[in-house]
Parts: C-alpha cells; sequence; structure tokens
C-alpha cells in the first residue's frame, strides 16, 4: 500500500507500489542512525496527540525504529449485512479505507464515517489493492457456476453514496482472467467432466478454487521493478491430493488493461481480458485452506505477505502466515506433487518465523487470525490488519470489521503487535 506522507498537513507525497523506493542498504542506514533514538522513544499516553506519538516498530529482527507519522489506532468499517469482511484498501492521497464484505464494497473515511457503498454483487469480492498510478480499487471477483472470474476496478472517487448499484452506476469495470478460468475447469482425470464447485474430485489444475488475494507490487525478483497486479489462486484443501501444496501467483501488467474493462453484467458474463499472463510463481507452503486469502506487499521490508487459512495435512507445519523476498529471483526447478512432472517459477519463503526441517517450509502459526480477513502495509514498519466480528440489532445479525493499526515484530506465533496509545478514529 501507499505511504501516508501529507494525511498530517505536510506536502509529502504517497508511494504506489512498484515505484523506486530505498533500496536495502538505504533503509539499514536509516534503521540505524534512529535506533539510538528508538531506544528512548515511547508511546504517547491514550488520548495524547496522535500527532506526537512515535510508534516503535522492529524490522527483520533489527532494533525499533520510530516512525512519528500521525494516524488513527483503529478504523471502523462499519456493521452490514452481508458476508464477512475480506480484504481493506486505503487511498493514502485522499484519505479513504475501503472494505470488502463478500458482496459488498464499503468506503469511508479515516474517522471510520461510511462514505459510500456499492451492492448488488452476487458473486465472491475478495481481497482488495489501492492503485496509486490510476487512483483506483482493484478487488477479486468470482462467479463459480458461471465459470468466471474478474479483477473488478472500482473509481473510488464516483463511490459518493450509500447502496450504488455495482451493475448500473458505472462505479465498476471488471477484467476477465482467462488462465484462472482454464485452471479452475481443468479436466485432470480425463473424464471429459467438470465436476464445479468441489474439493472432492481430482480436478482442478493445481487444486485451483478461483481467486482470492491481490496486491500491487514490483516484478518479483526486484524490488524496484515494474509494478504488477498480483493474483493468487483460492486452493481447495483436498487432503488426499499432492498438486495443491503451492501457492500459485499471477502477475500482470495492468497499464494497458482499460481495453479489456467491460460493465459488470452478471447475466450475461464477458470474456474479455488479457490473453497471456505476465508471469505463474510457485511458493511451496503446503496445504491451506482456500489459498491465499490476502496478499499484500511491504515495500519498506521488500516483501509479499501471503495469509491464509490454517491446512489440515498432518505432514505440513500448517501455518497461517507466509512470506516471500521479493528481490529473490525466482527460480525454475519442479513443481512439486504434480500428476505429470512440471518445471516452473519457484519462489522461495522468506527465511523468518517458524522453520519445519521436514518439509522446509517458513511461516508464522498465528493462533489469533491476522491478515486473513484484511491486511495493509503502510511502507514504514507499520500495517492495518482487519478485526471482524458481528453485531446484532433487533434480530438481525450484521457483519463488522475494523482496521487496526499493528508493527512488524516478526516474532512467532504472531509477527504483529497493536499500536497503543494513539487515537482511534
Amino acid at each position: 500500500m501507499p505511504g501516508l506522507d501529507g494525511l498530517d498537513g505536510t506536502h509529502g507525497t504517497s508511494r504506489p507500489h512498484g515505484t523506486p523506493g530505498p533500496t536495502r542498504r538505504a533503509r539499514r542506514l536509516w534503521r540505524t542512525a534512529v535506533a539510538a533514538l528508538a531506544c528512548t522513544a515511547v508511546i504517547g499516553a491514550a488520548g495524547g496527540a496522535a500527532a506526537t506519538a512515535p510508534a516503535s516498530v522492529t524490522v527483520r529482527a533489527t532494533a525499533p525504529v520510530t516512525v512519528p507519522r500521525p494516524l488513527p489506532a483503529s478504523v471502523d468499517g462499519g456493521a452490514w449485512q452481508s458476508g464477512h469482511v475480506q480484504g481493506m484498501a486505503l487511498d493514502s492521497r485522499r484519505g479513504f479505507l475501503y472494505f470488502s464484505f463478500t458482496n459488498l464494497l464499503v468506503k469511508t473515511d479515516l474517522k471510520g464515517r461510511p462514505v459510500g457503498s456499492v451492492t448488488g454483487f452476487t458473486g465472491h469480492l475478495g481481497d482488495l489493492d489501492f492503485n496509486g498510478k490510476d487512483g483506483r480499487v482493484y478487488g477479486s471477483l468470482e462467479y463459480k457456476a458461471a465459470k468466471s472470474f474478474y479483477i473488478a476496478i472500482f473509481d473510488g472517487d464516483r463511490i459518493t453514496r450509500t447502496g450504488m448499484d455495482a451493475q448500473s452506476t458505472g462505479v465498476v469495470s471488471t477484467v476477465y482472467l482467462d488462465k484462472v478460468v482454464k485452471d479452475f475447469t481443468a479436466d485432470m482425470n480425463g473424464d471429459g467432466v467438470f465436476d464445479g464447485d468441489t474439493a472432492a474430485t481430482p480436478d482442478h489444475r493445481y487444486g485451483c478454487s478461483g481467486i482470492d488475494g491481490v496486491a500491487f507490487g514490483p516484478e518479483f525478483g526486484s524490488e524496484h521493478g515494474e509494478q504488477r497486479l498480483t493474483v493468487a489462486y483460492g486452493v481447495y484443501a483436498g487432503t488426499g491430493r499432492t498438486d495443491n501444496d503451492h501457492q500459485v501467483l499471477l502477475q500482470y501488467d495492468v497499464t494497458r488493461w482499460k481495453r479489456y474493462e467491460r460493465p459488470l453484467t452478471e447475466a450475461a458474463p464477458h470474456t474479455s481480458g488479457p490473453a497471456r499472463v505476465g508471469g505463474t510463481y510457485f511458493a511451496y507452503t503446503g496445504n491451506t485452506r482456500y489459498g491465499v486469502q490476502n496478499l499484500e506487499y511491504d515495500a519498506y521490508r521488500g516483501t509479499w505477505l501471503m495469509a491464509a487459512y490454517k491446512g489440515t495435512k498432518p505432514d505440513f507445519p500448517n501455518y497461517t502466515l507466509f512470506a516471500v523476498d521479493g528481490a529473490a529471483k525466482p527460480v525454475r526447478g519442479v513443481v512439486r506433487g504434480q500428476r505429470e512432472p512440471e518445471r516452473g517459477l519457484l519462489l522461495p519463503l522468506l527465511r523468518e518465523g517458524l522453520h519445519d526441517a521436514a518439509t522446509g517450509v517458513y511461516g508464522w502459526p498465528a493462533t489469533v487470525r491476522y491478515g486473513q480477513y484484511g491486511l495493509v502495509s503502510l511502507d514504514d514498519g507499520r500495517y492495518y490488519v482487519a478485526r471482524n466480528g458481528t453485531a446484532t440489532d433487533g434480530g438481525v445479525t450484521r457483519q463488522t470489521a475494523r482496521a487496526e493499526l499493528n508493527t512488524w515484530t516478526g516474532r512467532a506465533p504472531s509477527p504483529f503487535a497493536p499500536v497503543t496509545g494513539v487515537r482511534a478514529g
């Protein structure tokens, strides 16, 4: 996510994912320079002025650093009669947060006041990210029964009231992902039958159940590569198969996607989208339930975070959070567990968190869900992490969400620590 310069009245500008940022050497020098200050930094007293409440963060197990930018400790996403929160996106320049609630998009300001919402989705609206280059919100959108998978693109400037219809108001355009459809519908056992939306089948290449996690960031293998939209597969758990133990990540260049964009028409799903993918990559994590729920690139650490629901295969550690080093060059190698021998571009996991020697998998086994419902990197060692819940009023149960400010510690079981002592939004 873009950083938050400028929200405190200064004249800084936010830097979109994929644009040149500080090198690792520069970040190390900066951390060294502020380490002494960080040793005496304290979080401001509760209710104190946010502008004078520096946050102490730990990056890559180095000394804490002081980040003085003011931000609310939490932002309320409201209570809505819909599915649970799926993801978040931050427009730092304008000061808005977006929440996806399975079939609903909600826009709030940083005080948690609703600005608008987009309704009417019958498909599954998943993870979100903000594209700093075109100022729009991108999200995963699934219509499994129609064998259609899209990136939904929201024009946030036009979302100005609640209850805006996704199909008739023109605030949403969609781009079809042919590669995902082909893997979802793949007839892996050769019986000529598509078995549908179920894990109880050998079909679906790589166990593909569709898509969920989306994030903007540089090309894999380069901290300062061209910005790409990265889309993560949903993956059926399927404990009886071995070809579903990777996270599958697609990268797309979206600079010319305008030619593919079409209005959302659920009655007649379109197939306008790129014929080719910029790259298909595999990260060996072991079993998960439905793959990467939230994907996020952190430009400060140069890493990709992948939050997932805990898997159930006993031969794996079944972590719930994984990281990929964005600067590590993908290596062509064997994609393990496939029915037919296959080679592909492999992404090594970052060697942080816990390590399972038997499988070689690194990750964090956070018992409290951190990131699966929404994850936003502020690119300075801090994150907004979504906390989901429910609220019942008049016999009606609604889904709630709150973006909570956390710092990165890298520790297990959870590498996040809540920021305290600054005002809520």
